[in-house]
């Protein structure tokens, strides 16, 4: 169900959290390296390191079987699509295809799954964004270990469920930003930490979707094919309002939509706002507002620029956090040598310092601190954050009682709150009070406070028959 390939080339009541608490649980999360988890300390009777996880698959589609491969090493014992004739497709990109997964029973439906399959000890999810919370609320509250793809949710509302949940029933989770794993973000932390370019200001990330990635900007075809014979549509369509089957949504164009996915920015912000969040120690932004070529109710527009403020932290100065998508970039550094690109072809991130700037790849990979010259210069410190045994291997260690995931829901959920935040604000219902006002954001309690009508889209009614 989900695909990462390009396509045109291509309320219940909750607990109150101060912006300290956020703050500190998000620290507590990306350094869990030292931390023990509370499942272990519970006795929860989690399979030791020795023991094979029996996991099931929940959407095998491009990312969905990549992700797949990626914990064979364990029993894969369930395979679940709404589409058997995409899923099987995908399987056959393994070679040997079912063939090498001789214990996985194949699913349509993942609540019949996880309702008759009791072996089962985890799920990797990797379905269209608008039903990543209803697969993995589902088995969170089954006492499943869950890896949710990015980003973690369609609605902040949803973000905030998930995390709680997980720390509720105590579970092992993981988000699928897996550049958190890499070496880039830890550089940029200890640096930043050591004072390498002084406190941080301004941020600038951007990424090269939509561009060539999937369509945007464009009205809900008019034209209502069949359904083709292999995919349960109603299935596929989940706790989104109903609408006719097209090849425009699915099986692997449903980015650009508003019902199904979160555009650009969740697409990619996951990526590259959990380096920003780390080395910050960001919080709760108390304001939001974002520019956008034409945008309409149906998708979200060909390419935007979304704006965040976050209040001091600690000895961290305000900062200002600006997103870029579309083709769209931030000002050249006047440091940045003039045969050097900007980030790389798929994205980047530039911190600014009171005494200097670092410039990374996409999701802050390969980070420099510019120019060139003030890198060689700069004499780096030691490695204090330790160094991730694999972004995949983390979560299967924490299913198996280990030390939780850095991109675990404590981590991920709050930054994915930020990232769907700026959604909220390229909004078309709002465009025009948007225009003379930026959102003010009460992140604690989930609303914004000058706009009422804004609080209509931190989460949805469900159709009927779906809830958390």
């Amino acid at each position: 169900m989900k695909d990462s390939q390009k396509t045109t080339k291509r309320r219940s009541s909750q607990p109150e959290l101060s912006r300290r608490d956020f703050i500190g649980r998000t620290a507590a999360a990306v350094g869990a390296f030292t931390i023990v988890p509370r499942y272990v300390l519970a006795g929860s009777g989690q399979a030791p390191p020795s023991e094979k996880l029996n996991i099931a698959a929940v959407g095998v589609g491009s990312q969905g079987i990549t992700d797949v491969e990626r914990v064979m090493s364990q029993n894969i014992v369930a395979l679940c699509d709404v589409d058997d004739a995409y899923m099987a497709k995908n399987v056959a990109r393994v070679k040997g295809g079912f063939d090498a997964f001789p214990k996985a029973k194949k699913y349509r439906d993942f609540r019949k799954m996880l309702e008759k399959q009791k072996d089962i000890d985890a799920v990797l999810i990797a379905t269209p964004d608008h039903t990543h919370a209803v697969v993995s609320m589902t088995a969170i509250k089954m006492g499943k270990h869950v890896y949710c793809e990015k980003p973690l949710t369609h609605t902040i509302y949803e973000a905030r469920q998930l995390a709680e949940a997980a720390r509720q029933h105590k579970v092992a989770t993981q988000m699928g930003n897996r550049g958190q794993a890499a070496e880039g973000p830890r550089l940029i932390c200890e640096w930043i930490w050591d004072g390498a370019i002084g406190p941080v200001r301004q941020v600038h990330v951007w990424t090269d979707r939509p561009v060539n990635w999937w369509p945007q900007g464009i009205d809900r075809p008019k034209d209502a094919p069949p359904v083709p014979e292999t995919l349960d549509w109603d299935l596929w369509l989940g706790p989104a309002p109903y609408r006719p089957y097209h090849p425009a949504y699915a099986p692997y164009i449903w980015r650009g939509w508003w019902d199904f996915g979160t555009g650009a920015l969740g697409d990619m912000g996951c990526h590259s706002f959990a380096p920003i969040f780390w080395a910050l120690k960001l919080g709760y932004p108390t304001t939001v507002e974002a520019s956008s070529t034409e945008v309409n109710s149906e998708s979200y527009p060909l390419a935007s620029i979304v704006r965040y403020k976050f209040p001091a932290r600690g000895d961290m100065p305000p900062v200002e956090l600006t997103w870029y998508d579309g083709g769209l970039l931030p000002p050249r550094p006047e440091e940045l040598e003039q045969d050097r690109q900007m980030g790389n072809d798929s994205g980047g991130i530039i911190f600014i310092g009171d005494k200097g700037k670092i410039m990374t790849h996409h999701a802050g990979r390969s980070p420099r601190i510019t120019p060139e010259s003030k890198m060689k210069e700069y004499k780096q410190p030691p490695k204090t954050i330790p160094r991730s045994i694999g972004h995949f291997e983390e979560w299967l260690e924490a299913c198996k009682g280990g030390k939780p995931a850095v991109a675990n829901f404590d981590f991920a959920g709050p930054v994915a709150e930020v990232v769907l935040l700026g959604n909220i604000a390229l909004r078309p219902e709002l465009k025009k009070k948007l225009a003379i006002n930026r959102l003010y954001w009460d992140g604690v309690n989930m609303k914004v406070t000058n706009l009422p009508e804004a609080n209509e889209f931190v989460h949805y009614q469900y159709r009927q028959g779906w809830s958390l």
